[in-house]
């Protein structure tokens, strides 16, 4: 599969980048809110659900080195995240938009909810983001497992991008 490259300027783009990202793998030392440039990044280890989900009887899963950028960000909380343990890897699970309830007003939350209660809060102008894959490429060993997951049986990947 060729290298993803997504642009979001709405909600509806950014659930696109957002079910892509479900289950990347980020270190907490890979996270930078730049207040200046108005900028939030991310690198991280996406797993691949487009390929995994290809041929899904053949488990020759993959993650991909991505970088996630949002700009026009206000300010950036987080919770449950000690930025202190740098190599302390995270695991997202989505990423949502909040508006501010003016609906000629762009502006409003996004989130990042990571496992185990962890989320970073970005007030943002609009919604301007990127999800480009960086090139590495590896093998995964398996294919994420949610547990508490009951749309779909054992063992039977559930729909993704």
């Amino acid at each position: 599969m060729p290298e993803l490259k997504l642009f979001a300027f709405d909600a509806e783009d950014l659930a696109v980048i957002s079910a892509h990202l479900q289950d990347a793998l980020i270190r907490i030392g890979d996270l930078a809110y730049l207040p200046q440039e108005k900028r939030f990044a991310a690198i991280g280890n996406r797993f691949d659900w487009v390929e995994a989900l290809r041929n899904p009887r053949v488990q020759d899963y993959v993650r991909r080195q991505a970088a996630l950028r949002f700009e026009r960000v206000l300010g950036a909380r987080m919770q449950g995240i000690d930025l202190g343990r740098k190599d302390a890897v995270l695991s997202l699970l989505a990423i949502g938009f909040e508006p501010k309830g003016d609906p000629d007003d762009p502006g409003g939350h996004v989130t990042l909810h990571f496992a185990d209660k962890g989320a970073i809060r970005l007030e943002v102008e609009c919604i301007e983001a990127e999800l480009k894959d960086l090139g590495p490429v590896w093998r995964a060993k398996s294919m994420p497992q949610h547990p508490d997951d009951d749309s779909a049986p054992a063992g039977e990947p559930r729909e993704r991008p």
